[in-house]
């Protein structure tokens, strides 16, 4: 990416359109897509044309990002984040409301966080507002505000302006929401599980994982989906680890519980037994679990039990990452992959037989749809131009002292994948590197 040009068609032979590749010449005016015609329709203007090797995707819609600033910009800002992001594929983000200081739990701090957002996104970023004890009863306002939904926690949080949600706060919540049929994001763990469970000091990954059961999740989200059921509110699960909370959602929905469900990149392309001990970067909460696990998490992608795969790009500085030398349960938790997120499950799945057209659909198309940006995760006539290019005669060996995000950590340091973005186009324009003037990201509210 050496130019920064706004272009008017992208013509290649391998373009998705329709859930299917084919080849397409894709006109685009005022950052639209207004047609998508033959390989080689009549064209105008600054033209794209790719080689055979590469495949036209719509740009990433990651519905799940830690950009953390305000507050705690040394963790990341929206600058890198976004820098990352599009170097990746990913044309719109969805801030979480933590780790910023404040968190994005009042009007005023949305507020905040839009103005700083503004002057530095590189890509569209929009922003999910936080349920924690303090906002019950004033959430309808940031609703009305244009965020995208709530997220809690139902076990600690890791920061400690960003409190969890007990049984009763959570039943108030979910009430509150569905009033005005919003949409809450669950951090699913039950914190007296945890409690429950052996967390000694060790370096052993093995401890760490006993320390954060399945049963945390199973628990957690069992409570959940009876709360959704008797208040009627629509509820997302985030980042889902394991596998044996599957026959819970599968029956929830078969009741017409409102319920949708995420998991990430990294519980698709590692496992605990690949997992070295005193190995920080690894670490996340949930975790990162087994061999079989991973397998059925790929299972219920492909049977759309899994709605989507987001990064939850949860970055922190090298000294919160590595505190306590190597005892994984002093080091912070949390994966950063937002950058190469995308391409890592592009590449899994292919070795698994599964075509790119359903990685698209779990990272662009039904990311958007769940935050109601009908604009965005698509190939069609009248959706904003924002393209992602993966090309499989470029490979690219994972170099984390070459990643975007500010802190040079992340568990896919060192992987090989057999294909990599070449161009990201925002609204017809070449991001990151455009020159001043070029069009910049754009603050997104729900539609309303």
């Amino acid at each position: 990416m050496t130019s920064s040009t706004t272009y008017d068609a992208v013509v290649a032979r391998n373009v998705l359109v329709d859930g299917a590749f084919r080849p397409a010449t894709v006109l685009i005016s005022d950052g639209r897509i207004t047609a998508v015609e033959e390989y080689d329709a009549r064209r105008s203007g600054a033209v794209l044309h790719l080689p055979d090797t590469a495949s036209v995707l719509p740009g990433i819609v990651d519905t799940h990002v830690h950009v953390n600033e305000p507050g705690r910009t040394e963790w990341e800002g929206f600058a890198t984040a976004t820098r990352a992001a599009a170097l990746g594929g990913v044309t719109t983000l969805v801030d979480m409301p933590l780790n910023s200081v404040p968190p994005t739990t009042t009007l005023e701090a949305l507020d905040l966080k839009r103005s700083i957002a503004a002057d530095q996104a590189a890509v569209d970023v929009g922003f999910w507002g936080g349920a924690i004890p303090d906002s019950l009863g004033s959430l309808e306002a940031m609703w009305d505000a244009g965020v995208f939904g709530f997220k809690c926690f139902l076990a600690p949080s890791g920061v400690e302006e960003f409190p969890a949600l007990d049984a009763a706060g959570l039943r108030t919540a979910l009430s509150e929401i569905a009033s005005f049929d919003g949409l809450l994001i669950v951090h699913a763990e039950d914190a007296a599980v945890l409690d429950a469970a052996p967390h000694p000091p060790s370096r052993a990954y093995a401890d760490f994982l006993l320390s954060r059961p399945d049963e945390a999740e199973t628990a957690a989200i069992r409570g959940l989906l009876k709360g959704a059921r008797d208040t009627g509110c629509r509820v997302h699960v985030l980042h889902l680890s394991s596998a044996r909370a599957l026959d819970l959602l599968a029956d929830a929905r078969a009741d017409g519980v409102p319920v949708t469900v995420e998991t990430c990149p990294h519980y698709l392309c590692l496992a605990a037994e690949q997992i070295p001990d005193a190995a920080p970067e690894f670490k996340c909460c949930p975790p990162i679990r087994d061999e079989g696990n991973r397998a059925a998490l790929w299972d219920a992608l492909a049977e759309g039990l899994i709605d989507i795969v987001v990064s939850d790009h949860s970055p922190a500085t090298a000294a919160m990452k590595c505190a306590g030398d190597g005892d994984l349960q002093q080091a912070w938790g949390g994966i950063s992959g937002l950058q190469v997120g995308f391409t890592a499950v592009a590449d899994e799945a292919l070795r698994r037989g599964i075509g790119l057209e359903r990685v698209a659909g779990w990272m662009a198309t039904g990311t958007a749809d769940l935050v109601g940006l009908s604009a965005k995760g698509r190939i069609a006539v009248g959706a904003d131009a924002d393209l992602a290019v993966l090309d499989s005669a470029v490979p690219l060996a994972v170099d984390v002292r070459q990643l975007a995000h500010r802190n040079p950590i992340s568990a896919y340091d060192g992987r090989e994948l057999a294909a990599s973005v070449t161009h990201t186009l925002l609204g017809g324009v070449l991001v990151p590197d455009r020159h001043d003037g070029a069009r910049r990201g754009a603050l997104l509210e729900r539609n309303r």
